[in-house]
């Protein structure tokens, strides 16, 4: 093993690093370590005990997104929810990172953090990434869950989608997310409400994130690469581990059509969530925890 690729693993010292997310981790049942993993210096959060969860988060997001359902999850899995490499607090060394490296990246992550092959959970960007890794690493996962994922059909938001998303994208402001976010989410004044204290400290983080140039070139080449482009059928064809879909039934972005399209051509079992859009577990954490029992579960059979 070469000296680049031995585990690196320590606790994070929260009195470094950034306040608001140093209070919504208070609020989590996980620990956050940093691995060293193909060159990125990675941030996990962990916590629970059982069989392993691998869940990846969306573009331009970070492991908070999954907050609403980590709490619960963890009370009967080991959770493993990492920063994708130049989001969050995962930093990207020594230069550029090839997204073609993101296989190496998501595999040594599940190696150096499960004991045996995790259940696989992608989100939009992650989701299109769990496919990939699936794809080609089937062998070290035990099941693929695919939620509002990217990549199984042509990227083609609905205009108001699209025209939120690139002024967001670039004047990453307040008032742009606030414009921005009800084309992600059914009913925002609802989030907020159920979130309380937590939303600001949530959407703080976020905007914070969104003005770190570093991660807006991330994004952008994650996006071209790995994002839009489809996955080619006969490739999604091959993954010889099951696979489950679950998405929000209105979808801005990637529209419900595309997973039904999916999930009758593969025979894939789909589960929508009703009153959301592309981030269901974040607007319906318990009916989106449901249908994720449900898949594991099954499972198991």
């Amino acid at each position: 093993m070469q000296e680049n690729e031995i585990q690196f693993k320590e606790k994070i010292n929260h009195s470094t690093e950034n306040e608001n997310r140093s209070r919504l981790l208070k609020h989590l049942p996980v620990v956050e370590r940093r691995l060293q993993l193909a060159g990125i210096s990675t941030s996990v959060l962990e916590g629970g005990e059982g069989r392993p969860v691998v869940l990846l988060h969306g573009p331009g997001e970070n492991s908070f997104w999954w907050m609403r359902v980590i709490p619960s999850l963890a009370t009967t899995h080991r959770v493993i929810v990492p920063d994708l490499p130049g989001h969050g607090a995962s930093k990207i060394q020594g230069g550029a990172f090839d997204p073609d490296s993101i296989i190496i990246w998501l595999g040594k992550l599940v190696e150096q953090t499960c004991q045996e092959p995790p259940i696989l959970v992608g989100h939009v960007l992650g989701g299109s990434i769990a496919a990939r890794f699936a794809i080609n690493r089937g062998d070290k996962i035990s099941r693929l869950i695919l939620v509002d994922a990217l990549g199984l059909g042509k990227f083609r938001p609905s205009l108001r989608f699209a025209f939120g998303l690139i002024r967001f994208t670039f004047h990453p402001t307040e008032k742009n997310f606030d414009r921005f976010i009800p084309q992600c989410m059914y009913d925002v004044g609802s989030l907020r409400r159920q979130m309380g204290s937590k939303w600001d400290l949530f959407q703080n983080y976020n905007l914070e994130c969104a003005n770190n140039p570093a991660h807006k070139a991330v994004l952008q080449v994650f996006m071209r690469k790995l994002g839009v482009p489809k996955i080619p059928p006969e490739e999604l064809g091959r993954i010889n581990v099951p696979v489950s879909l679950i998405w929000g039934r209105h979808d801005r972005a990637n529209k419900l059509k595309i997973a039904r399209d999916a999930s009758q051509r593969y025979h894939w079992p789909l589960y929508i969530i009703e009153d959301t859009r592309d981030d269901p577990k974040l607007e319906q954490p318990e009916a989106f925890e449901r249908a994720l029992r449900q898949i594991i579960s099954e499972s198991r059979k």
